[in-house]
């Protein structure tokens, strides 16, 4: 996926080993904030793997203690509603903290992808691309109207880009404020979805998760919505915008 925006502002790409973000704001002070932020939770996580192992390969619900680090209970939170493991959330949770520091500087406009797992606090209208790989279904955006409070736009895919997934879809996109649990759903639905006849099931998974506001499956030509989800709009996304690590 790809950020888009008429008005002048300020982009840097960012990479901290596997982590490659494109930050986006109206100050360089505020990416710089960020890019602090993303090194300071990055070295919580690999910290917390050096004594906890089994916590970066685990695939499975992983049982934190009450006085771990907030960022590993959240993504163990998270990830345990779709009954997978924390590490599904890491890209996700990741851009959110980032864009909380941007905003706790007075950021307006405060974008950060990691990965196409997208934190943004905008006030005004940006348009976020939506990258298939294939022909039939190129050439969208989902428009993201101006709000006061951070939402979530995280994309799975069998096919495009270095995350891992079990499935065969072209993208799986899920919509929450709650950033770590939209990567987590996006991660699961991905999963569960090697042909077009499973769409409909992989949905079922997202039911009575209030904070998961909608969420879009695409493999080849078909395109299952679920929820609601921002208004679709013609764009020429290009692969090279798009940001690719975690």
């Amino acid at each position: 996926m790809n950020n888009q925006s008429c008005i002048n502002l300020k982009k840097e790409h960012f990479q901290i080993k596997q982590t490659i973000v494109t930050i986006i704001s109206e100050k360089n002070v505020y990416i710089e904030e960020a890019k602090k932020e993303i090194i300071h939770r990055r070295n919580q996580i690999e910290e917390y793997i050096r004594k906890n192992n089994i916590f970066e390969a685990c695939f499975k619900p992983f049982n934190y203690k009450y006085y771990d680090p907030e960022i590993i209970k959240k993504m163990c939170t998270s990830s345990e509603k779709f009954n997978i493991g924390p590490m599904s959330t890491v890209a996700g949770i990741i851009a959110e903290y980032a864009v909380k520091a941007m905003i706790s500087k007075g950021s307006k406009y405060a974008i950060v992808d990691n990965g196409g797992d997208i934190a943004i606090y905008s006030d005004k209208l940006i348009n976020v691309g939506i990258y298939t790989g294939n022909k039939k279904t190129a050439g969208l955006a989902f428009q993201i109207q101006p709000q006061n409070k951070i939402s979530g736009i995280c994309t799975s895919s069998g096919k495009v880009g270095h995350s891992f997934s079990f499935g065969n879809s072209d993208a799986v996109t899920v919509f929450s404020g709650n950033i770590a649990l939209a990567d987590a759903a996006a991660t699961i639905l991905g999963n569960l979805v090697n042909t077009k006849s499973d769409i409909k099931k992989a949905f079922k998974i997202l039911n009575g998760i209030k904070e998961i506001t909608g969420a879009m499956i695409i493999i080849d030509e078909k395109i299952g919505l679920w929820g609601k989800i921002p208004k679709i709009v013609p764009a020429d996304v290009s692969y090279n915008l798009i940001t690719r690590g975690w």
